[in-house]
């Protein structure tokens, strides 16, 4: 039976920008722990991890920089399903994009032959950097590198992002309501949340929390497969998946994840169960035709079928969670 909704939740607040409120959250979760029997998560048999990917004010408030729609009203669902559920849920573990100023991706890595700032939006190519359209402030060697393994890859181009989610900003923050969410689990379960950081490297990408888009330049390392936390979430019997955006950062992760699982067991890959409803992809651009690689909902979509196929979990937030 789920449980009711607290008493200090308000979903209108959702998409608000406040200081958490620790200290009554933290009352109202022990005392709702009481009156609920909610027992401490060391006592769970069946272990349940909820794996919330950037949860960040940066991608789930309005006027954000890269705000995707959708996020509010996901954000909202699982919310509200995680406090349904506060009885079953065992730990929960959040990723943070964490950047700064001076990042491969961010207008202030590069200029043209005027000394001008690339647009965001703006896909820079191997050979514009070789031919000399853009130059990097910084680094220029291992930066005409990088954009060629990233091509090489077959997976993106670099494209230059708006300045997000910055170390210190206040979109680098979990959304206040989730933030909120996590205090009350935390306390009424005994149990703490677990944030995890990607992104901090200014010389690579991280759309996956699990591992960046490439990991050496110049014969030095630059990022690796993030094995500690992995090994973390495998220690759950189940793991659900929620977060932004579904056709990048979930993508990638989730896409690490299979890579790992299928090497590893694939019988493991039945532990991951996506909430599909809790999450949302980047809009596609207007352009007519539509290059497939930025159609992202199509993309997002076929991979929630690929997903399904090698034996992963698509559910939604109104499902119930049996074992």
């Amino acid at each position: 039976m789920p449980l009711p909704l607290p008493e200090h939740y308000d979903p209108k607040q959702v998409p608000s920008l406040y200081i958490e409120r620790a200290g009554l959250v933290a009352d109202a979760a022990e005392a709702y722990a009481t009156k609920h029997s909610v027992k401490p998560a060391a006592a769970d048999r069946f272990r349940v991890a909820a794996f919330g990917i950037d949860v960040q004010v940066g991608f789930c408030t309005p006027g954000a920089s890269l705000f995707v729609p959708g996020a509010v009203e996901d954000t909202t669902r699982t919310v509200e399903w995680l406090y349904r559920n506060l009885n079953v849920v065992s730990g929960l573990f959040f990723s943070l994009d964490t950047h700064r100023m001076f990042q491969i991706f961010h207008p202030a890595w590069w200029v043209d032959a005027k000394g001008q700032h690339p647009a965001p939006l703006t896909p820079i190519f191997h050979e514009e950097v070789r031919s000399g359209k853009w130059t990097a402030t910084a680094h220029p060697r291992e930066s005409l590198e990088y954009v060629k393994r990233l091509e090489a890859t077959g997976k993106y181009v670099l494209t230059v992002w708006p300045y997000h989610t910055l170390l210190g900003g206040l979109s680098h923050a979990l959304v206040p309501a989730m933030m909120e969410a996590a205090l009350f689990h935390a306390a009424a379960r005994k149990h703490q949340t677990h944030f995890e950081t990607k992104g901090t490297h200014a010389m690579t990408e991280n759309y996956s929390v699990l591992s960046p888009e490439v990991t050496e330049l110049n014969g030095q390392v630059v990022g690796s497969f993030n094995a500690p936390f992995f090994k973390l979430l495998m220690e759950y019997d189940r793991v659900y998946v929620f977060g932004q955006a579904k056709s990048h950062c979930v993508l990638s992760t989730l896409n690490d994840l299979e890579k790992h699982l299928l090497a590893t067991d694939p019988k493991l890959a039945s532990k991951i169960w996506i909430l599909e409803d809790a999450m949302s992809p980047v809009p596609a651009p207007p352009l007519n035709p539509l290059p497939a690689h930025l159609d992202f909902p199509t993309i997002a979509d076929a991979a929630l079928d690929h997903w399904r196929d090698i034996g992963m979990k698509v559910v939604k937030t109104s499902n119930a969670v049996t074992f």
